[in-house]
């Protein structure tokens, strides 16, 4: 039995006791980095939590942004989203786990976990940061404000609140985790999913400069934001199903438990307009909201200075196509319905796919259009502007290791990358026919290979393999074999130029 004693760290709210593991780390968990957002805060910029006495608890997980259960028809999704939402409104909040609070030196990684921007949590069971502990990162997860709170366009209110949570928490980051042994000015920012699309929004905000030095997006979008427009849809149907003005004084008195259950109902909305398609092609009701996209940001010259990994999985499209049925039995109609969902010309993309998928069925024509629409064409529109700038490092990637799950259609999907960044291939919760990551074993060296690379690029600055660039697209697809591939499928990239 382990009887060192409990760790204690001081922060600038007041001090913490963590955990002590069995194999040397430390986890704290549930420190608030802003107040909580109650009432009409929860439609606020977020602010300092109260300091409080003595020593605050941080061994249990704490609560976590109101939200639905999310299931996806036959994948258990559990180990991604979690278990739902943990109510009790303290829960802007981060977890941290440290090799040891002795030093300063150590790299610092931040997580901002996907979701569609409705759900997810620091409790989900993919983001156990020990195996990054364990190899000499301090890593930090945290919550956010998510649906309604988090990211509905109101009037009276600051837009993207769950963007300005992130940069809150990486504020605390700078102020407090040199205490948890980490070196405030070495700090990598990463992201999936809707979370990677958040790092780039940050990526792009001037209020965050300085407060990262690194950025990994791992299947998320650079063009992925709303327009005031489209967002006008989302808060107008939300404010209907709510009976309410649509202000943010008017959503102030509604409970939490009805604001989820209002963006529940809000799928389905089509936000196409005359001069832009929907980036999320109706997948989610709820995305940043900007003028400039992240990736026109970036061309501009924001973030430039940040070095930057980014990538998506081969065949991202198929988590929403296979478990629910849809890829077997996609038809040709199908097919041009999310066509014209993603681009202005769908005759033309359908073509270009079909050119280069000769013998592709409709379901795998239309999960490889939803790829791109979805993360592809926003991952290469970022990689270029931000390879555009002299020195700024910039690094690409596709993650092409299949999962044969769902008698092995689910294939390289959309979230299939995070067991192997975390090195927890291991969790049996994540195999099996219905499981993510199927009832085969992954090669035995992968997800150590995949995980010290990502800790090299969060140390160095460079995962190993020659940068992107708009001549060579340089990218490292990443499998049971690693290699280096120059500009794929460079044809279906040109459809969306």
């Amino acid at each position: 039995m382990n009887h060192r004693p409990a760790p204690v760290v001081a922060t600038e709210q007041g001090a913490v006791r963590g955990l002590r593991q069995d194999d040397g780390t430390a986890a704290f968990l549930d420190i608030p980095y802003a107040a909580p957002p109650r009432g009409a805060d929860r439609f606020a910029p977020p602010r300092p939590h109260e300091p409080w006495h003595g020593v605050r608890d941080a061994t249990a997980p704490g609560p976590n942004a109101p939200q639905s259960e999310r299931r996806l028809g036959g994948i258990d999704m559990a180990p991604y989203f979690g278990t739902g939402w943990s109510p009790g409104e303290d829960y802007l909040t981060v977890s941290v786990r440290t090799p040891a609070v002795a030093r300063g030196d150590l790299p610092v990684m931040v997580f901002v976990h996907g979701g569609g921007f409705v759900a997810g949590s620091t409790r989900s069971a993919l983001y156990d940061g020990s195996a990054f502990a364990r190899d000499g990162v301090v890593l930090v997860t945290l919550n956010y404000r998510l649906g309604i709170a988090g990211f509905l366009d109101l009037p009276g209110a600051p837009a993207n609140r769950g963007l300005l949570d992130v940069v809150c928490a990486l504020r605390w980051v700078r102020e407090n985790i040199a205490g948890f042994g980490g070196d405030p000015d070495n700090v990598t920012l990463f992201g999936q999913s809707a979370g990677a699309t958040i790092v780039g929004g940050v990526l792009a905000a001037p209020e965050a400069a300085g407060l990262f030095r690194r950025a990994i997006v791992q299947s998320g979008s650079g063009l992925g934001a709303f327009t005031a427009e489209q967002a006008a849809r989302v808060t107008a149907a939300a404010a209907e199903a709510l009976g309410v003005r649509p202000h943010a004084d008017a959503f102030a008195d509604i409970s939490d438990a009805r604001l989820v259950a209002a963006a529940a109902e809000l799928t389905g909305i089509d936000l196409r307009t005359a001069a832009h398609h929907d980036p999320l092609i109706g997948l989610s009701p709820f995305s940043l909201v900007l003028d400039t996209q992240p990736a026109e940001a970036v061309a501009a010259g924001h973030g430039a200075d940040v070095d930057l990994l980014i990538g998506t999985n081969t065949e991202e499209g198929r988590l929403y196509l296979v478990p629910v049925g849809k890829y077997a039995t996609s038809t040709a109609e199908d097919l041009d319905d999310t066509a014209a969902r993603s681009h202005p010309n769908p005759a033309r993309l359908v073509e270009t796919y079909r050119r280069t998928r000769p013998e592709a069925s409709y379901g795998e024509l239309r999960a490889a259009i939803m790829s791109d629409a979805l993360f592809g064409a926003g991952t290469r529109a970022l990689a270029a502007a931000h390879s555009a700038h002299p020195g700024s490092g910039t690094f690409a990637y596709e993650f092409a290791w299949r999962s044969q799950a769902l008698d092995g259609e689910l294939g390289a999907t959309h979230a299939v990358e995070l067991p192997f960044v975390f090195d927890l291939t291991h969790l049996p919760q994540l195999h099996g026919p219905a499981a993510l990551l199927g009832p085969d074993r992954p090669p035995a060296d992968l997800a150590a290979r995949m995980h010290a690379t990502w800790i090299r690029f969060a140390t160095t600055g460079d995962p190993g393999w020659d940068p992107y660039d708009t001549e060579h697209r340089a990218t490292m697809r990443i499998g049971a074999e690693w290699a280096r591939i120059d500009d794929p499928r460079g044809r279906e990239r040109q459809a969306w130029s």
